[in-house]
């Protein structure tokens, strides 16, 4: 198994809290973590219809069964057990009694905040980061191959082609979790959405745009996103609120949490495609963003970063902000270093009086 750096933060919160919710994209080993984490508790797939239904039937004598304690995988899928799982963990002093996975953020989270609000903690588990997997020696000795292969775990520890097991993996999302959420009824118009959003990754969420060029309306657009959002498909990097007396951008900036599914949506066969590929600078800021999430989310910390651009077209990629102690950051993907890289890093801190050192991060 590779060693998930959130394994600490987990431990940490059992201790703490009677329940924990660990939520994620799908295959992005939640219930490989969970289970290593505790040997002991009995797994419970309500993925599984027998058992599902069971849960749903008598939800009294199915806890009863597991009353010292379990994980539940896919607890979403039987939200009226949250009720009866409320009364149980009020009448027990045990820390650490459920663990919960998801695959849906907002399904699971809706359920949680009507039954079992304070009682569960929350932590997200994202794919692989670059440091797990150089832990594991798992790297790619080529960036390009790197990118293509994107970071979720069934590429790496069973060693399945990213060609072969992608686009399975989006043809399992769209005909499964989309439904599941919400009803939408032509799911080729679904996927021709996702395509262009994976090659706006990188760039400012422009409604309108998206909605001429997929050719359905706003309100349907707006919904969408979310769908993609709370299934941790797409992050939003929201914008900087200070603006430094100039005229701000408000819009978020679109990533995809993982590059390897915008290689597939964008029709990349292999990683020497992406060496002179128009979009390879937007799709390594994609990796280097989602990274800087994954630090946070592996630690169970809210996650402080921003970008600013201002209309005259200035623009920090990302702004760490610790507390009001700002961190920018440039993100380039060549190997070349240019003194013009560094001139929106020196405008913003010209602009904000920032005394920091600047960061700069690139191949």
């Amino acid at each position: 198994m590779i060693q998930r750096e959130a394994k600490i933060k987990l431990e940490q919160l059992a201790k703490t809290f009677k329940a924990i919710a660990v939520i994620g994209p799908r295959q992005s080993g939640k219930t490989t973590l969970v289970k290593s984490t505790f040997p002991d508790k009995p797994y419970i797939s309500l993925e599984n219809p027998d058992t599902r239904q069971y849960a749903l039937e008598d939800p009294r004598g199915f806890l009863e069964n597991i009353s010292n304690g379990a994980i539940l995988d896919e607890v979403r899928r039987t939200p009226e057990l949250f009720s009866y799982l409320q009364e149980l963990l009020d009448n027990s002093t045990e820390k650490g009694l459920f663990i919960l996975t998801g695959s849906n953020n907002f399904l699971l989270q809706e359920n949680i905040s009507q039954s079992l609000a304070g009682r569960v903690a929350y932590l997200n588990l994202l794919p692989f980061s670059v440091s797990e997997l150089k832990a594991a020696n798992l790297v790619p000795e080529k960036d390009e191959e790197l990118l293509f292969n994107g970071f979720y775990p069934p590429i790496y520890d069973q060693k399945i082609s990213p060609m072969d097991w992608i686009p399975n993996y989006i043809k399992t999302y769209i005909e499964r979790d989309v439904r599941q959420i919400k009803n939408v009824t032509d799911l080729l118009i679904f996927e021709k959405f996702m395509r262009v959003l994976a090659g706006r990754t990188g760039q400012e969420l422009n409604f309108s745009a998206i909605s001429n060029e997929v050719g359905i309306d706003l309100k349907t657009i707006q919904s969408w996103i979310g769908i993609l959002e709370s299934s941790f498909i797409i992050y939003l990097l929201k914008p900087h609120f200070q603006n430094f007396n100039k005229t701000i951008v408000k819009r978020p900036k679109i990533y995809f949490y993982d590059t390897g599914l915008v290689c597939s949506f964008l029709r990349i066969s292999n990683p020497i495609q992406l060496e002179s590929h128009p979009l390879k600078g937007s799709i390594f800021e994609t990796m280097v963003v989602v990274e800087m999430v994954k630090k946070f989310a592996n630690k169970g910390l809210p996650i402080n970063i921003y970008f600013w651009r201002d209309k005259t077209g200035h623009e920090v990629d990302v702004i760490i902000d610790n507390a009001g102690k700002l961190i920018p950051i440039e993100i380039k993907s060549s190997k070349t270093i240019s003194t013009d890289f560094f001139k929106n890093l020196k405008y913003w801190n010209k602009l904000s009086s920032h005394s920091l050192k600047t960061h700069f991060l690139s191949f």
